[in-house]
């Protein structure tokens, strides 16, 4: 059998779960026998004949869910309602106190105008009953505003109208701030810069600029992609990405991102990546992605939302069967818990995700976020993470008639083309001293103990066959004195030197640790965490060491990467909610596996950043603490935002229920209430120890 097919183009990019939907629905079409849904199109298999008009539709539905709204196109209705609602409300009153008799006249124009007002909210309430069967808020507005046209009053449900369509609009306002707060990091407000070309600079559209090209930034410019100094020198201000206020030196070689300004001094940067490839739009899209996701919490608000809207709907039931009072029924039916619920825990978690953000700090996903406010363990890996990852000289020691220069020289010619860490710091040490690197005529790697090399005389010092490496190396060499030089139980990684067969001296090389990390992780203990615990594959004697320096509950040496991971596991079985800190790539199956994993600095690799659900660019460990503190900041915000919505509104219905209040009342504090819990949630933008911020410890 021959099979036709079918493409058509796509007018919106859909999400990754939008395409599965929309393939899933195109296969469930009778005749269908299979269909592919990529970014910019579709392709549909069918035998016999394909109901195209139906494909379309679906598409199109689909589509329309993706668009993105324009929030002040939402806000501009909600004022045009607003307006129109209380224009109306008050030209009743006005012809009710000037011409009864044709007010009374004009009961079914009365009616319909009210309907008319409300047809959005009849229309939503109508669909939440068929398409979820079962009431929503909507569902009760649109029973308040049938019941005020029953009951001949038509125009009372025009207060609730006008005070909901204008909450309406105020709640937009206050969730749309904290979503700009994430928009607007991809404003650079840039469109020009400078393009070195021979020398010169040109002045060029940035959508123009390649990779490969070499473009100048000047003081007071905006760095639009990321790159690599070439030349120069420049005090940069990178908050948008790290988070951190003070401004970063950047000279040749060093890194350079998109978003960043340059404060003092003037660089030419190559690029390395533009527009969406950048590490500030990479960021900006994980943000937007991650308000997506729900957290836990919400999922609770919505239901507990949903199960409230029946009891308003009993209450006002019982309320009319006692009394037969509408005035009572309607002061039920005007209040609901849903909007606060929902709405506030909606905003407070999106506010937190963009105010994370701010300060360098990527939570990709609500649910992380309130994991982060329940974290009691903190498992961290050692190098790289409790230490700065790039080992320094730490001692020298010569033998007698060896001069530091000397020796240092030689291990650094031997070295000139290892990458190991050890290599590194001697190699960054002698770059500190501006030492020349003398030239070899020949070196070779000796696997698992060091190098070897031969080394002609320079600067008036003698060269020779140099060796490099451990004190195992040197004794298998037979290295004359390898035993006389003593060292002190020390923690240090130690280096020997050997030339022609005698020691030279020995270096001691270590990893210090972060600054500031001490605080951290006291600091962590008042946010509620219990326990701390050390993985490393470092040996035994230097894990202790660190352990003992940074007061951490327990630790395991000589790990592997499996092993970090089933540690976590284990942790998670005892029950506790545990955050993983590391950086590298045996890193990832632990950061994974936690509740939390966080990518710790600015040197985190790859597979450590995709694995992590906390990304935190900045090499200041005290981001970890600032990241419990929000988490557990938003989660007091939304428990504040429960209580206050079940209180106030309770308290509103047993008044409206008792004829204390009269459906304006019940209206004004049902959505006074609605507007005042999503403002509190959005205090989380507010600086902290503002008059409008309260700090929350635990």
């Amino acid at each position: 059998m021959t099979y036709g097919t079918c493409s058509l183009r796509l007018s919106a990019e859909l999400a990754q779960d939008k395409r599965a939907l929309l393939g899933a629905q195109l296969r469930s079409i009778k005749g269908v026998v299979a269909a592919s849904v990529g970014d910019k199109a579709l392709t549909v298999w069918y035998k016999e004949e394909l109901p195209l008009a139906l494909v379309r539709r679906l598409v199109k539905r689909m589509e329309e869910e993706c668009a993105p709204s324009d929030p002040e196109l939402d806000m501009a209705g909600y004022r045009r309602e607003a307006i129109f609602s209380l224009v109306s409300f008050a030209g009743m009153k006005a012809l009710e106190k000037l011409a009864p008799e044709a007010f009374a006249g004009m009961k079914v124009f009365r009616s319909l105008l009210v309907l008319a007002i409300a047809r959005n909210f009849l229309k939503n309430g109508v669909v939440g009953m068929v398409k979820e069967r079962r009431p929503n808020a909507d569902t009760l507005t649109s029973t308040a505003v049938i019941a005020s046209v029953l009951a001949g009053k038509p125009e009372s449900s025009l207060t609730l109208l006008t005070l909901s369509n204008g909450a309406e609009m105020l709640t937009a306002y206050a969730a749309e701030r904290a979503k700009k707060q994430i928009s607007g990091l991809l404003n650079m407000n840039q469109r020009f810069v400078w393009l070195v070309d021979g020398g010169v600079e040109r002045k060029v559209a940035v959508e123009s600029v390649q990779v490969g090209d070499r473009i100048a930034a000047h003081s007071g410019e905006m760095i639009c992609v990321d790159g690599r100094v070439v030349s120069g020198k420049a005090s940069v201000n990178q908050a948008s990405i790290t988070g951190e206020s003070n401004p970063a030196m950047k000279r040749e070689k060093s890194p350079v991102y998109a978003g960043s300004v340059i404060e003092v001094g003037e660089i030419v940067i190559e690029v390395e990546k533009t527009g969406k490839d950048t590490s500030l739009a990479h960021i900006v899209h994980l943000v937007e992605e991650a308000q997506s996701r729900r957290a836990p919490v919400q999922n609770f608000a919505d239901n507990m939302a949903n199960m409230l809207v029946p009891i308003s709907f009993l209450g006002a039931a019982i309320v009319y069967g006692a009394t037969r009072d509408w005035q009572r029924v309607l002061n039920l039916l005007f209040i609901d818990f849903s909007c606060g619920l929902k709405l506030s825990t909606a905003t407070a978690i999106s506010a937190s995700i963009a105010a994370a953000a701010k300060k360098g700090i990527l939570v990709k996903g609500g649910n992380y976020m309130e994991a982060l406010a329940n974290t009691d363990t903190v498992v961290l890996d050692k190098t790289g993470t409790i230490t700065v990852g790039i080992p320094q000289i730490s001692s020298i020691k010569t033998a007698e008639g060896v001069t530091e220069k000397e020796m240092i020289l030689l291990a650094a010619s031997a070295e000139m083309h290892s990458v190991h860490p050890l290599a590194v710091a001697i190699q960054k040490y002698v770059k500190d001293n501006n030492w020349e690197v003398p030239q070899h005529r020949s070196s070779k790697t000796i696997v698992a103990r060091g190098m070897q090399a031969v080394v002609p005389d320079f600067d008036g010092f003698k060269g020779g066959d140099v060796i490099v490496g451990s004190y195992k190396f040197m004794k298998e060499r037979g290295v004359q004195g390898a035993g006389e030089l003593v060292v002190e139980d020390t923690t240090e990684n130690l280096i020997y030197i050997a030339r022609n067969g005698s020691l030279m001296g020995i270096i001691g090389i270590t990893d210090p640790v972060r600054p500031k990390m001490k605080k951290t992780l006291n600091q962590m203990r008042r946010y509620g965490v219990d326990e701390i615990v050390m993985l490393t594959g470092d040996s035994e004697k230097v894990a202790d060491h660190v352990a003992r320096q940074m007061d951490i509950d327990s630790y395991h040496a000589e790990v592997l990467p499996e092993d970090k991971a089933n540690y976590v596991m284990k942790l998670k079985e005892r029950g506790g909610r545990v955050m993983m800190v590391g950086d590298g790539i045996n890193d990832a199956p632990a950061l994974a596996f936690a509740d939390v994993g966080v990518s710790l600095g600015g040197r985190q690799t790859d597979i450590a950043a995709e694995s992590s659900a906390v990304t935190i660019h900045s090499e200041d460990p005290t981001r970890l603490v600032e990241a419990l503190r929000i988490g557990q900041r938003t989660m007091h915000l939304v428990h504040q935002n429960f209580k206050a919505t079940l209180l106030v509104n309770s308290s509103a219905m047993l008044l409206g229920a008792l004829g204390a209040i009269s459906p304006l009342a019940a209206a004004a504090i049902h959505n006074t209430a609605t507007l005042g819990v999503v403002l509190n949630s959005c205090r989380i933008l507010t600086p902290e120890g503002s008059i409008f911020a309260r700090r929350t410890q635990a």
